[in-house]
């Protein structure tokens, strides 16, 4: 008795891959039936390239939501920074700090610098790293974590408030210069500088160099205590020179006139 073969159309594929959460593979399945029977694959370098396209697929999207959750301002990669626009930018501790090796470590970063030189954007783009990497990230402006923290402690949820901030991997704390806390947002400051010290990493931007921050906090003494957590494992970066904001628009003016007028002496070769 000969059993005939079943046949399966391209309805039944798709249905099942939805069944199973397999959206690339959904998608892309007939492409890479194409590239297989055109490069010649073998079964198994096939099934690879199928579980390939569905691991970038998945990898991308946790990327695209761990980087919406996070809460940036803009969105601005570590290459997006016009690094000849401000020499005092250390090119290449920017790059290692990108490759988020201080994670690894618990390390953290105080990004220090007058207005307008990249230190948000700096910021902004290692925690993209971050996010691409999979890690979660929260970016928050620093009065603003300490208004929503207080408001907690009014509320009497402060301990968990401080459990769901302790699960972030990368916590970056935006602009700890506008503001001055009293006691009770100091004692909560340090308590979330206490539970992530070497446990998990911390970036920190500020218009303050370390010597004045005393001028954020009740005095010297409230801001040895909690700088004497956040610098024993930590990379400074000091940023100077003209603000972006402010000179950006011209200097990306003449870098355009600069890279026409190459252009046009290239073709005339």
């Amino acid at each position: 008795m000969s059993i005939g073969a079943i046949q399966y159309d391209d309805s039944y594929i798709r249905e099942q891959l939805k069944l199973f959460k397999l959206v690339d593979m959904r998608e892309r399945y007939q492409e890479i039936i194409d590239e297989a029977i055109n490069q010649s694959l073998g079964y198994k370098d096939f099934l690879i390239r199928l579980i390939q396209a569905e691991e970038a697929g998945k990898h991308k999207r946790l990327a695209e939501r761990l980087t919406l959750k996070a809460g940036f301002d803009f969105i601005k990669t570590l290459d997006d920074i016009e690094y000849n626009f401000n020499e005092s930018i250390n090119y290449q501790k920017v790059r290692e700090l990108g490759t988020l090796s201080f994670m690894e470590k618990n390390e953290n970063i105080i990004i220090i610098g007058p207005p307008g030189v990249g230190k948000s954007m700096i910021a902004t783009g290692i925690g993209i790293n971050a996010c691409n990497a999979g890690k979660t990230v929260m970016f928050v402006n620093a009065k603003e974590l300490l208004d929503r923290l207080t408001d907690a402690t009014r509320k009497d949820i402060l301990k968990q408030a401080l459990k769901v901030l302790n699960k972030v991997q990368l916590l970056i704390i935006d602009e700890l210069s506008y503001l001055k806390m009293d006691k009770e947002k100091e004692s909560i400051f340090f308590q979330v500088i206490r539970q992530r010290y070497e446990k998990s990493s911390l970036i920190i931007t500020t218009n303050l160099p370390l010597g004045r921050w005393d001028e954020v906090f009740t005095g010297q003494l409230a801001a040895t205590a909690i700088l004497d957590r956040l610098v024993h494992h930590c990379h400074v970066l000091s940023i100077t020179g003209d603000s972006f904001r402010v000179k950006g628009e011209k200097y990306l003016s003449e870098k355009e006139k600069t890279l026409k007028s190459r252009k046009l002496k290239a073709e005339e070769r």
